[in-house]
């Protein structure tokens, strides 16, 4: 049976990579959920469907839930809101596992960086999914480049972030999200740095 995913935030650019790669690698069913619709044209897939709303909208969203395996959100704006939103949604509809995009720092594990307020919605709605009893993994990425390739490594909540003046690319981050969304099981309860690494 293929998997269901509600994709959150779908217009952004990580979202869009990974919905190529959702495409072409596995035999994902896609929702992309996002606040304007007309942002991605026509799927020109069977495998796609695209609903437009919001995530504040918690009727809307709980209703985008049915039916699905695995929730991937990759957010900006109120984002402790935004993640009581998704955990009241998936919990109302029997949805277990959440990959919430958030970004390095939020833990101050960047050695020699102090981000401070700039990433305290990140850091809120982090807390809210790592609270939420569900099968969560959240990613926190390098600062993002659009190179055509997949090269990153990973560390764990607690250690140090590494390579933090690297960028990584959005493909490597897309690769990571599909690889979590695709394996049950994988890296649930974790919180992911992904920094870019020679594989």
């Amino acid at each position: 049976m293929s998997l269901n995913v509600l994709i959150l935030g779908a217009g952004g650019q990580i979202a869009r990579v990974a919905t190529e790669l959702f495409l072409k690698t596995s035999d994902a069913h896609l929702t992309l959920y996002l606040r304007q619709a007309q942002r991605l044209g026509r799927a020109n897939t069977d495998r796609v469907r695209v609903v437009e709303g919001d995530v504040l909208d918690l009727p809307a969203l709980t209703a985008a839930m049915a039916d699905q395996d695995v929730v991937y959100a990759n957010l900006d704006g109120p984002l402790e809101k935004l993640a009581r939103n998704i955990v009241a949604a998936m919990r109302e509809s029997g949805v277990r596992r959440v990959i919430f995009v958030s970004s390095m720092g939020i833990y101050r594990e960047v050695p020699g960086e102090q981000y401070r307020s700039i990433l305290d919605p990140y850091r809120d709605g982090a807390a809210v999914i790592e609270a939420s009893g569900l099968d969560y993994t959240i990613i926190r990425p390098a600062w993002l480049n659009n190179r055509d390739e997949v090269a990153y490594g990973t560390t764990q909540k607690g250690e140090a972030f590494k390579a933090k003046d690297e960028t990584v690319s959005r493909k490597s981050v897309a690769h990571l999200i599909i690889k979590l969304a695709t394996t049950p099981g994988l890296e649930i309860g974790s919180s992911l740095g992904v920094h870019r690494e020679d594989n």
